[in-house]
């Protein structure tokens, strides 16, 4: 009997090295993996674990994951997926009006972009807001003129080209066009002027190839981007700048 005890508190001790041996074999290849990403980008790897100490105390992180980007924290700052929530919202809302065909939206790696057509806003050739395009901005600006993040409006035309005494080239018009919708949100919906800005892309930026009627109506539009906090933190700001 007490040899057979013997052999049991043997066989007991073996697999508890058995365990402790996986454990130490486990922990080397582990600090041999982090030791390597340290080495092939020692500034990429400090930035990172700064950054995950920052958001364990509750600060802010910025990342990007394939085509997301966005900041997360411990607050929940605006994340990709409200960018999608947002847009569907946005949507929603042109659903049964009659022109919701002419709303798009769409979340890429600079965030949620609006596409409104030009027939929603403007006459062919003319930068001045319809009474009905300001209805159409209406909707959407309810949505944005709270938001945190800066706003990109960017006027786009098709490659037909345009000379008369005001828009010279498409370069012209799509810009107004951009800069129309700006003052808008900042007039009427008192979007901070600091938070949004006025592109105008001319033809040089077609959704789909100019080469029909129907694609050239669908390149002729304002961009609405609102931007993801990424990117939003390299805008340009002025220490000089005052509200009126």
């Amino acid at each position: 009997m007490r040899r057979r005890k013997h052999d049991s508190e043997h066989e007991n001790l073996e697999r508890w090295l058995l365990t402790y041996s996986d454990l130490i074999t486990l922990l080397l290849a582990f600090f041999i993996i982090m030791y390597s990403m340290s080495k092939i980008d020692s500034k990429k790897f400090g930035e990172m674990q700064e950054a995950l100490s920052g958001v364990l105390k509750g600060g802010t992180l910025v990342v990007k994951q394939g085509n997301q980007i966005g900041a997360l924290s411990g607050q929940g700052v605006l994340k990709i997926g409200f960018m999608k929530s947002l847009g569907d919202a946005v949507k929603r809302d042109f659903q049964g009006l009659g022109n919701e065909n002419l709303v798009n939206t769409e979340v890429t790696e600079r965030g949620l972009v609006i596409h409104i057509m030009e027939s929603a806003l403007f006459e062919a050739g003319k930068a001045e807001l319809t009474d009905e395009a300001k209805k159409t901005l209406s909707i959407v600006a309810r949505h944005l003129a709270s938001l945190p993040n800066h706003i990109r409006i960017e006027g786009h035309t098709d490659n037909l080209p345009i000379r008369t005494p005001v828009f010279p080239s498409n370069w012209e018009l799509s810009s107004a066009r951009a800069t129309e919708v700006v003052r808008f949100f900042i007039d009427d919906f008192r979007v901070k002027p600091e938070m949004i800005s006025a592109l105008g892309y001319g033809e040089f930026r077609p959704l789909i190839p100019n080469n029909t009627p129907e694609n050239r109506a669908m390149n002729r539009r304002v961009d609405i981007v609102v931007l993801t906090m990424q990117i939003t933190a390299t805008e340009p700001t002025s220490q000089f700048y005052s509200q009126p």
